[in-house]
């Protein structure tokens, strides 16, 4: 099984909205220098979507005679670029900031008093899955389940076989607990098509997102979505979820999403709150979908190129 997180998909929908012409210019490296070798006869830039703190990045950065080994540097999220520009002093002169996008936007599920209340949970376990299954254990309301597709197989089977084994009793929890189910992996394309069984996305993060693929794709379908104010979740998101503050003690921060999930079986079924998911869903095709995403990097990679000649 191959890798297909986060950045192979917005690799796959890049090369879905941009023509083969275009691309076939430059040469894109994401996120760890030297993966892709450098061409000297194409434009090279390093798509960045890692956090400034993983440690296999810290020995090109760190040196900054290295940065011009990259003609341009796109971040996934203003507060991706505002760490690197932060911590290492990325040349802001040839920086660029293009966030990730998604092309499903399905027919949003309305939510009825009464109906059970479903939350969708497929991040990788060691974002925030023990702080959720802690949650759910202090969740109320006997209508609420959790699935879980939490996994280590999104980054492939090689990452998997070194690591999945450390989250097995989370997993294991997952299927003691009344209110949880472990499905384990699918694919993205699953998740896509079922997103809409579900009325929630709750995502404890503890984890510095650079961006959250996982949420935009949430948002998107018009789920209701509750996360912590950590990293670029709050870029990523907007105004639209319920924020529970992002804290280190994680007894307190389940405590928090816990009254958070029972809060919003009080307020989900009203109708200001349905026309507020659709106001969501309608901003996120808005602004994050991939028609407008490909024309992001159409005009940029149309703007480097010319530049370069």
């Amino acid at each position: 099984m191959e890798p297909r997180g986060a950045t192979e998909l917005q690799h796959e929908l890049l090369e879905k909205y941009v023509s083969k012409d275009l691309l076939d210019k430059v040469q894109i490296c994401t996120s760890i220098p030297g993966k892709v070798p450098l061409d000297p006869n194409k434009i090279n830039i390093l798509w960045q979507k890692n956090s400034y703190d993983q440690g296999n990045l810290q020995e090109f950065f760190t040196n900054k005679s290295r940065f011009n080994e990259y003609d341009w540097y796109v971040f996934n999220s203003h507060w991706t670029y505002e760490k690197f520009r932060y911590f290492f002093g990325i040349p802001e002169d040839k920086s660029i900031v293009i966030k990730n996008g998604t092309d499903n936007f399905p027919k949003r599920k309305i939510y009825k008093r009464g109906e059970p209340i479903r939350i969708i949970h497929h991040c990788t376990p060691w974002r925030g899955l023990n702080v959720l299954l802690l949650a759910m254990q202090m969740v109320k309301n006997e209508n609420v389940t959790l699935d879980v597709y939490s996994s280590c197989n999104v980054y492939g089977s090689e990452f998997a076989s070194g690591h999945e084994e450390a989250f097995k009793p989370l997993y294991e929890q997952c299927k003691t607990l009344p209110n949880v189910n472990y499905i384990g992996y699918k694919p993205n394309e699953y998740i896509k098509e079922h997103i809409t069984d579900y009325d929630l996305f709750v995502y404890p993060c503890i984890f510095e997102e650079t961006f959250c693929v996982s949420a935009l794709e949430a948002l998107a379908a018009g789920l209701h979505v509750i996360t912590t104010n950590f990293g670029a979740l709050p870029e990523t998101c907007s105004e639209w979820p319920v924020y529970v503050n992002y804290t280190t003690n994680h007894d307190l921060l389940a405590e928090s999403v816990a009254h958070a999930i029972d809060a919003s079986a009080v307020y989900l079924h009203d109708e200001d709150m349905q026309k507020y998911l659709d106001e969501q869903q309608k901003f996120y095709k808005k602004f994050y979908n991939w028609d407008r995403k490909g024309s992001e990097w159409t005009n940029f990679l149309t703007g480097a190129i010319h530049a370069k000649r």
